[in-house]
């Protein structure tokens, strides 16, 4: 995703709902919102943008039939899992998904 793209995802939230339902999806304050919207943000917000990415920043998974964040999408179809039957199979699937992190670009 671009560097302004999590911006615009919080954005997009807080015009759906509101300030405070996203703070708490996000587990930080109404304030500290307001303030990385306002521009005002005292500290650095890299680590702010990769809670947003991570909560609102979802895909749809053909293998389990719901949305799952990035971080959630990178681990399933990362090194191929040796343990268990059932993740080989997903990992099989992710190997050809769209949403792969490998096949975006």
């Amino acid at each position: 995703m671009a560097d302004l793209a999590w911006m615009t995802l919080l954005r997009e939230q807080v015009e759906a709902r509101s300030i405070t339902a996203v703070a708490a999806d996000l587990g930080v304050s109404r304030t500290a919102v307001s303030l990385v919207l306002s521009g005002k943000y005292p500290g650095k917000t890299d680590r702010m943008a990769a809670r947003i990415l991570d909560v609102f920043s979802r895909v749809y998974c053909p293998y389990s039939g719901g949305l799952v964040s990035p971080v959630e999408c990178a681990q399933r179809s990362g090194s191929m899992p040796m343990g268990s039957p059932g993740a080989l199979r997903w990992w099989r699937m992710c190997q050809e998904c769209e949403h792969k992190p490998n096949n975006a670009e």
